[in-house]
């Protein structure tokens, strides 16, 4: 590692370890995950230009740049079309009928459980962890609110089926999309994981719901329907989807630009509308409907609007992902990734090493350490990759730091699920966790030979 030989290479490091402790520290400082990592990436990238210009190689530098930039450019444009049709469905009450058809059906407290659970794990593929955590986690704590024992259980099962289930799908978690965007894995091999999936899920599910009792739960008594437009908009998303499949697949196009053909596509629908909805309230002033939480309290609704809905996309979330990606890009830049790949993937071997990224998924976010095995470029097959796919994706279950899902619903459930009460469970989980990667080498053990 020449670059890093001198005092910029320990600078870049310190650098980035400062600004990861600013992340770490969000919660307690209240502090945007994205503005530390933000500033640290503009200052890592003047280190290692001045690094290439002590060597003689300046030229170097804006190569080096431009292609971080091409892989956050690609990402970025995907999360920004996939995070506005959630967005639009959420704003169009969809996943509000869910959860009040959920919550008024008449099961005990482990049918709610393994419900949550099961429909978690099958949602996630499509509507990314997150959203899914937070949809199946308020109806959770609506119909369990009565038994805190329950309700934990609930929300660690969450946790682990939206973690799960996104694992074999690359719309269900950044990872596996970052993955899939690189080459590295084709769609449909995706679901060479989904029984491994599975198992990691069911197997601490079951352990866990022994835990929850077999009462009756009461009804939440309301009712919701989705707004005008919102089943024609959750269609488009499936269309969206399909189409950027079938591009990828046939004309090998990258994923974004069907994503935001579809994106045109929900711009174009939201101009009808937004006429549409401004016509019935100027003919009816009177119009108006009943707020989301379930109580008497009535509220204007405005026409729809798609720059409402890009005002609500989390760029926090984008603008972190830019931050990360380029100080990852930096340290790359330097030498220090491809010392880490010789000592994890020569060293150790590539299956001892792809574990050791899903462990630590549960501390560091997985979204940096998978980009930063794909910066590296290990020498690996498909099955190694769909390792790495699988035990980043589940490993962040093992705390509830480890993904945004469990970060999500300890907001949510505050003083009900904890760090501690999601810890209680974490050996069931890693017994899980072990149980899907055997799975994978198993079933997958053609693949892992290739």
């Amino acid at each position: 590692m020449p670059l890093a030989s001198t005092w910029i290479g320990p600078a870049v490091l310190a650098v980035f370890c400062i600004a990861y402790a600013l992340v770490f520290a969000e919660e307690k400082l209240h502090l945007r995950k994205s503005k530390p990592v933000m500033i640290a990436a503009g200052l890592i990238w003047i280190l290692v230009a001045i690094a290439f210009h002590l060597k003689g190689r300046p030229q170097e530098v804006g190569i080096q740049l431009r292609i971080v930039l091409l892989d956050y450019a690609e990402l970025f444009l995907f999360l920004l079309s996939a995070m506005s049709f959630v967005n639009t469905m959420v704003e169009r009450d969809v996943f509000e009928v869910l959860r009040a058809r959920l919550t008024t059906l008449r099961l005990s407290a482990r049918g709610v459980y393994w419900t949550v659970g099961t429909i978690a794990f099958f949602l996630s593929p499509l509507a990314d962890n997150l959203t899914t955590a937070l949809v199946m986690g308020t109806v959770a704590i609506a119909t369990l609110g009565q038994s805190k024992k329950a309700t934990v259980g609930a929300l660690v099962n969450i946790v682990v089926a939206a973690n799960a289930g996104g694992a074999f799908s690359p719309f269900g978690d950044i990872t596996t999309l970052m993955i899939w965007q690189r080459g590295m894995v084709p769609f449909n091999d995706f679901f060479a994981l989904f029984l491994p999936s599975l198992i990691s899920w069911l197997i601490p599910a079951a352990i866990i719901s022994l835990s929850i009792p077999k009462e009756m739960t009461a009804a939440a008594g309301y009712t919701a329907t989705a707004r005008k437009g919102g089943y024609f908009v959750a269609g488009l998303f499936l269309a969206t989807i399909a189409t950027t499949v079938t591009l990828d697949h046939t004309l090998h196009l990258p994923p974004f630009l069907g994503m935001m053909m579809g994106l045109g596509a929900l711009n174009l629908y939201s101009y009808f509308l937004h006429r549409a909805e401004a016509r019935i309230l100027a003919n009816d002033s009177a119009d108006l409907t009943l707020s989301l939480q379930g109580n008497a309290r009535w509220a204007p609704r405005r026409p729809f609007s798609i720059f409402n809905i890009l005002e609500k996309v989390e760029w926090d979330t984008l603008l972190f992902f830019y931050g990360i990606m380029f100080c990852i890009g930096g340290v790359g830049a330097l030498g220090y990734l491809d010392g880490l790949s010789k000592f994890l993937y020569a060293g150790l071997g590539s299956t001892s090493a792809n574990i050791i990224i899903g462990i630590l998924s549960a501390i560091v976010d997985n979204i940096p350490l998978t980009f930063a095995v794909l910066t590296m470029h290990p020498a690996m097959n498909l099955g190694q990759w769909l390792l790495l796919t699988l035990t980043a994706g589940i490993g962040g279950s093992l705390l509830s730091i480890g993904s945004a899902a469990g970060v999500a619903l300890m907001g949510l459930g505050r003083e009900t699920y904890t760090f501690t009460s999601h810890l209680k469970w974490s050996w069931a989980i890693l017994l899980g966790f072990a149980a899907g990667i055997a799975a994978h080498m198993i079933m997958n053990h053609g693949l892992m030979m290739q």
